[in-house]
């Protein structure tokens, strides 16, 4: 997945992070946490517009960097991905360590949630090991009175040892203190003192070996005691880090040598092997959690999580949590394919009008013919089309998946597909990029990063295109309504529904199969292991929601297929205008390609339409309409009807829909997909399995359907 340990550490920090340490005086504060702490509610309310992402030097993982001004004073605020602890069992725990310890914040501010504080001092007592720099935030206040909660912020400073701020991030609420605190800490106004945890006798014999060596040799670059329990759990993910950032290999130096050696033995004869020996540490910071929390943390309602329990037991169960996830997921679609009917038709209005306008000033101009041929009704009549088809259904269904998100039924969704991806030998996140994929499969590609297993991260990626995205679901509706339920009458957009479902959970089926095929061959390997919190249900921050799901990502992956989509128009208009033998290259191919179709119970014509449509899945049916009347530039019918009658002139029948629709959810991804894939993988090997993977597969589908229905005289 293109990580290496160069990419990592010191190295990557400075890299991120020069330009602006270099240039001005900012204090960089880290903001770590566990998921759904609001963190990110945290971050966005700070920095506001003064925000950007990108990947970390050589990772997978998203980072977020936004600035803020406080008294006077400028700081470079850094959102660390969500973990549950920093003991580097993934990439994004590997990440958010290696920055606090080398990338050495001024401060580092950890986000917890007032109504699970005891699993989230966990993650604070880790930071607080790596640095004493240390702000605890204590968020969703709100939530914790609520259910009747009470936390003593006070006490809980005292004994930790450093500022706790309690807030509501949502509406702003304790953010001033927080920023307050954010700069006594960083700039030294305030020590801190750090509470410290004392292990079991084991450990602390251990750190007693070898901690004095390693202080003697790295000084105070680095907390001895925090590099003296990675060394004796084992963590090699962390040496490599370590060696960059010192300019040396502590293992090299006699004395921490020697050290380890007696570590080893001590371990050998007490017969305590290393998975033990990290369970003792986890153990006890469990244990030193539960402590904290019983002397700050009153419950005055035993119960206050009861609703939760009640709605999870039927929203998880075996018998009703996958029938009523198909009826959310179904109801978003709905939404969705009859919210963006008309922006859509709008959107393409305006475009449109803007395309006459072109052709006005070409006209005026007095330019050739070839060039408005190829600049307006090749590029970007084809651009236009891209967008009025992809950003509404996008600008509707990225809000409303996101809108499930901040409820907290997402990771319920994962809950209930977990064991079928565990069957297939996939990790059961791949759920939630499944989902993800129905918007774009670029997107949902871009999810991935999310899965830690960078073998199931791959088969994720490969299988995303299993579910189909929205610019599929206009071939999709359009087939089923004309071919499957047009003799339906006043049922007809029922079951045409009822079409595209079958459709989706056939999707889903092919991916746990494929799946399944490739953890067996190329992708060796058992399911990992991770962890699954199911997060109280929250009121979503719908106006929040629609900005930030429309910007980071309608408008993202929106500006990735026009990329494609311009130059694509222009390809397809040459292919449409330059003719052999009297024939254009189209028709041509479409003729090559038309004794391979029909054994896949389709037409040259139909195959060359979607090898055309590879910038953009939108494209398909103008290009198919536009070869079918051989008008040189692509059109649009004014209804169904029309379109029914075209292609059944044309030789369609109720196969030749059904197999369109099959190769329509199985064949390879649009460019924009493929372009993710590359960069998300930073290789070319696996965009061209995730090609290839998909399109062999939607061959011997509808191949097996098209001559079954044959050989059965069904047509």
């Amino acid at each position: 997945m293109g990580l290496t340990h160069q990419s990592t550490g010191l190295g990557a920090m400075k890299e991120m992070f020069q330009v602006q340490l270099n240039s001005s005086n900012d204090l960089v504060i880290a903001l770590a946490g566990n998921p759904n702490t609001g963190k990110s509610t945290v971050f966005n309310t700070l920095t506001g517009l003064n925000q950007h992402t990108g990947n970390w030097p050589g990772k997978t993982v998203t980072n977020a960097q936004g600035k803020y001004t406080h008294k006077g004073n400028n700081y470079i605020l850094v959102d660390l991905p969500g973990t549950y602890s920093l003991l580097a069992n993934s990439i994004d725990e590997e990440v958010a360590r290696d920055f606090i310890c080398f990338g050495r914040p001024d401060a580092t501010v950890v986000v917890t949630d007032a109504t699970s504080l005891e699993r989230n001092l966990n993650m604070v007592f880790q930071v607080m090991e790596i640095t004493d720099n240390v702000v605890v935030c204590v968020n969703l206040l709100d939530e914790a009175r609520r259910k009747n909660i009470h936390i003593d912020l006070e006490k809980l400073s005292k004994l930790l040892g450093v500022p706790v701020i309690g807030t509501n991030a949502r509406v702003g609420v304790g953010l001033n203190e927080l920023q307050d605190a954010v700069y006594s800490v960083a700039s030294g106004e305030v020590k801190t003192n750090s509470i410290e945890i004392r292990y079991d006798e084991v450990v602390e014999d251990l750190l007693r070996m070898l901690e004095p060596n390693i202080r003697e040799s790295i000084k105070d670059k680095i907390k001895s005691r925090w590099v003296a329990l990675r060394l004796i759990e084992g963590d090699i993910t962390i040496l490599d880090t370590l060696k960059n950032y010192l300019g040396t290999d502590i293992r090299e130096d006699n004395t921490v040598s020697a050290a380890l050696t007696r570590v080893a033995q001590y371990l050998d004869k007490r017969q305590i092997g290393k998975d033990e020996l990290r369970d003792r540490m986890v153990t006890r910071i469990i244990k030193f959690s539960e402590e904290i929390r019983e002397k700050t943390v009153i419950f005055e309602n035993q119960q206050y999580n009861q609703l939760d329990r009640k709605i999870d037991n039927i929203l998880t169960s075996r018998f009703t949590g996958i029938p009523i996830m198909i009826t959310l997921l179904g109801l978003v679609f709905w939404i969705t394919i009859q919210g963006a009917n008309y922006p859509s038709q709008a959107l393409a209005m305006g475009l449109f009008w803007i395309e006459e306008r072109l052709t006005d000033f070409f006209v005026w101009a007095g330019w050739p013919d070839w060039l408005y041929g190829a600049l307006v009704l090749g590029m970007y009549r084809t651009l236009a089309w891209v967008v009025a088809v992809m950003l509404p259904p996008m600008a509707i269904f990225f809000p409303l998946f996101t809108i499930l998100e901040d409820l907290g039924y997402l990771p319920r969704v994962a809950f209930n597909l977990d064991n079928f991806f565990k069957k297939a030998c996939a990790c059961g996140k791949q759920a939630l990029t499944m989902c993800m994929g129905f918007g774009c499969n670029a997107a949902g590609v871009i999810a991935c990063r999310i899965i830690d297993s960078p073998r199931e991260r791959l088969i994720a990626t490969i299988t995303n295109n299993f579910v189909p995205c929205n610019g599929r679901f206009p071939t999709l509706i359009a087939l089923a309504m004309i071919f499957i339920a047009g003799t339906a009458g006043k049922y007809q957009t029922l079951i045409a529904a009822l079409a595209i479902v079958a459709i989706i959970v056939l999707g889903i089926v092919i991916t746990l199969i494929v799946s399944r095929v490739l953890s067996q061959t190329i992708l060796k390997g058992l399911p990992s292991s991770f962890t699954l919190e199911l997060p109280p249900y929250r009121k979503p921050q719908v106006g929040r929601i629609i900005l930030h799901s429309i910007y980071d990502r309608t408008l993202f992956v929106l500006a990735r297929a026009a990329m494609v989509a311009a130059p694509a128009g222009l390809i397809i208009w040459i292919l449409a205008n330059f003719h052999i033998g009297g024939i254009s290259l189209i028709q041509y191919g479409a003729n090559i390609l038309d004794p391979l179709a029909y054994y896949l119970g389709l037409d040259g014509f139909i195959l060359m339409a979607f090898i055309l449509g590879f910038p953009a899945n939108e494209i398909v049916i103008p290009i198919l309409i536009m070869t079918y009347l051989a008008t040189g530039h692509m059109i649009e019918l004014d209804n169904l009807e029309a379109l029914r009658e075209l292609f059944v002139s044309n030789g369609w029948t109720w196969l030749t829909a059904v197999c369109t629709m099959l190769f329509c959810l199985n064949h390879f991804p649009c460019g924009t997909t493929m372009l993710t894939i590359y960069k998300e993988t930073q290789s070319k090997k696996w965009p061209l399995i995730a090609f290839f993977v998909p399109t062999i597969t939607g061959m011997i589908l509808c191949f097996v359907v098209a001559q079954t229905v044959r050989f059965l005289g069904l047509v």
